[in-house]
């Protein structure tokens, strides 16, 4: 079971450190883990996705809740959520496979950032399962560098 928890805390020094902390010391699992700052600039929200059974995920929202720098949580399913990550790849290209890369990039509406000579940097934002495809997808050609965000997550709206 996989949940999302959206983590509303004082922007200060040593909040990350004592939330990924209480992960380590209680053996939860980050699946995936972004922070960054929310409109007001003393609040960052860090977006946390975990797995593990029920008792897991209570224990984990529970845990939470007693930090001091914590001001709200909300949690939340996959399903229920609109979700992004974002993955830059470096790729080696040549003659033979740049038309391949090329309309993977078109098929996944992912963007071709920078080039040289022989290397090609690719950018997509996506949902994570479609960043997991476009891996795959380029795996059979050279994939040089890559670097993901972790998973940013909102509620889907609502009719009021």
């Amino acid at each position: 079971m996989k949940k999302i928890y959206s983590v509303l805390v004082e922007n200060r020094s040593g909040v990350l450190s004592k939330v990924s902390g209480l992960f380590a010391r209680r053996s939860f699992n980050i699946d995936s883990l972004a922070v960054g700052e929310t409109e007001d600039s003393a609040v960052s929200c860090m977006t946390i996705v975990s797995s593990g059974d029920r008792h897991t995920i209570e224990q984990i929202e529970k845990q939470l809740n007693k930090k001091i720098d914590v001001i709200k949580i909300k949690t939340f399913e996959e399903e229920e959520s609109v979700s992004r990550e974002l993955m830059l790849v470096k790729v080696r290209y040549n003659k033979s496979n740049r038309k391949e890369i090329m309309e993977i990039c078109e098929a996944m509406k992912a963007d071709i950032v920078d080039m040289s000579e022989n290397l090609m940097m690719i950018q997509l934002c996506d949902r994570p399962e479609r960043t997991a495809m476009m891996i795959r997808l380029l795996s059979g050609i050279s994939i040089v560098e890559m670097a993901r965000t972790g998973t940013l997550a909102l509620p889907k709206c609502r009719m009021s």
